[in-house]
């Protein structure tokens, strides 16, 4: 069997996390949202630390069971939480996970 071809990663992924947002084009997987209950993070909240994040380079991943990348952009809450939210980005960006890493210190 071939292996796919490894797609390349985003040019300028923040910028294009922004404009997404502000077309209000995204979306959460069901595990994000449930993730952001137990975590206690609204969906508000997490578009804030996308908006205002960096991409945690050493833990963006391609996936290649979907063929796609999963990038992790970190960042600050409002009430200063130290967050982690993995995204793929297609025609919309699809928030797939939600991690608060104040709770594993």
């Amino acid at each position: 069997m071939k292996k796919k071809k490894t797609p390349p990663k985003l040019d300028n992924l923040l910028e294009k996390i922004k404009q997404h947002i502000a077309n209000g084009e995204y979306s959460f997987t069901t595990h994000a949202l449930s993730r952001q209950i137990e975590r206690g993070i609204d969906t508000l909240t997490a578009l804030y630390v996308l908006k205002t994040g960096y991409e945690e380079k050493k833990k963006t991943k391609f996936d290649e069971t979907c063929n796609t990348w999963k990038y992790a952009i970190r960042g600050r809450t409002l009430d200063d939480l130290d967050v982690r939210i993995i995204v793929a980005i297609h025609n919309k960006i699809i928030v797939i996970t939600v991690i608060n890493l104040m709770e594993d210190l």
